[in-house]
């Protein structure tokens, strides 16, 4: 369903919800409407509730902002897995199994639930699954969460600020090689057995990139690794950060390569 002013864009701000109530019944619907080269902030509201969509922002839609209700927020969610999505070579792509993927710079989401069912198999090699993918930059997350188990999170590249997210995975469920600072964030393991909270790929010593967590919490279950280096320079730092006792006391793993920072 859209409204005449929707279609038009004569505002900035679009509704959407799932009983007929707003401008589009989904997110997809109202993402689509928005010119291409977009240079102006747009918001669009959703209602509460579950939207099992595929969402891609791409390059051309930047200033975009998704907004959600502070006590009910709605939740996107998909279950694709590097088993069942392959990229243009057909081999599997954790790149393509992002439930929302945003390539557009200027992003924001505000009290969304972002989520990827697919869980991870113990041995497996293509259970990767990814809930957001970022890769725009100067992106902004407040009050977001992000559902998994492996690769949760790809904070795939660019500026990127998380504050009060919840972030929940198994393997590496924050990876990446962005730039990025996360402040008062609860870091939650799902593990049955060992966590890695991180898989940072910085590859090179002249790349500033790196996470930063500052003032947030780590904790769930299993035995927890902070991180490990996807690249020989990952750079990973914990400030002001409560750690569980889940939280194994070397508190990184090399990923089987000695020469790799710790």
């Amino acid at each position: 369903m859209m409204s005449t002013a929707a279609s038009e864009l004569n505002r900035m701000e679009i509704r959407v919800s799932q009983d007929g109530s707003g401008d589009f019944n989904t997110i997809t619907e109202a993402v689509n409407t928005i010119p291409l080269r977009n240079n102006r902030r747009i918001l669009i509201r959703l209602n509460s509730g579950v939207y099992r969509e595929k969402l891609y922002i791409p390059r051309t839609m930047r200033f975009l902002t998704l907004v959600g209700n502070a006590t009910d927020p709605p939740t996107i969610t998909g279950n694709d897995t590097a088993s069942t999505v392959r990229g243009r070579d057909g081999k599997p792509s954790t790149f393509q199994t992002a439930t929302v993927a945003v390539d557009a710079d200027y992003f924001m989401a505000v009290n969304v639930n972002f989520e990827n069912t697919a869980a991870h198999v113990v041995g497996t090699m293509d259970g990767q699954a990814v809930a957001l993918r970022i890769s725009g930059t100067k992106a902004a997350f407040y009050n977001c969460s992000f559902y998994g188990s492996q690769d949760t999170l790809y904070d795939h590249r660019g500026l990127h600020y998380f504050n009060n997210c919840f972030i929940q995975g198994s393997v590496d469920f924050i990876f990446g090689y962005a730039t990025s600072l996360y402040e008062n964030c609860y870091l939650n393991s799902v593990a049955k057995k060992v966590a890695w909270v991180t898989a940072q790929k910085r590859s090179n010593s002249s790349i500033s990139s790196g996470f930063s967590f500052k003032n947030c919490t780590v904790t769930g279950t299993g035995s927890v690794y902070l991180g490990r280096p996807w690249g020989d320079y990952s750079r990973v730092i914990f400030s002001y950060t409560f750690l569980d006792k889940v939280v194994l006391p070397q508190g990184w793993s090399d990923w089987g390569n000695k020469s790799r920072y710790q």
